[in-house]
């Protein structure tokens, strides 16, 4: 699609915004830009399987060796500043 500089001055005026001379060029090549970038947007999503479009799933490890509850926890409330027991002891801000 080519984009001319009536269409960039129609534009424009639907934004209500001036665009010197000097810039509607500039605006037009990177109009055209986008367009072109959202044509390749669109054929990507035609040559996918349709099988795939719209499935939601979660890429995930699996958990295979993990470690025992605790383990770390003298470590991480050695770096707190401040603790009460096992837990991080905060102030109130209530």
């Amino acid at each position: 699609m080519t984009i001319e500089i009536k269409d960039v001055e129609h534009l424009a005026g639907l934004a209500r915004i001036a665009i010197p001379d000097t810039e509607k060029e500039i605006l037009r090549n990177d109009l055209e830009g986008i367009l072109a970038y959202v044509s390749q947007i669109k054929e990507g999503e035609m040559s996918t399987e349709k099988s795939e479009i719209g499935v939601l799933r979660n890429v995930m490890r699996e958990d295979k060796n993990p470690h025992e509850g605790g383990l770390f926890t003298e470590d991480i409330l050695a770096g707190a500043p401040s603790r009460q027991g096992n837990r991080v002891q905060v102030k109130k801000i209530l």
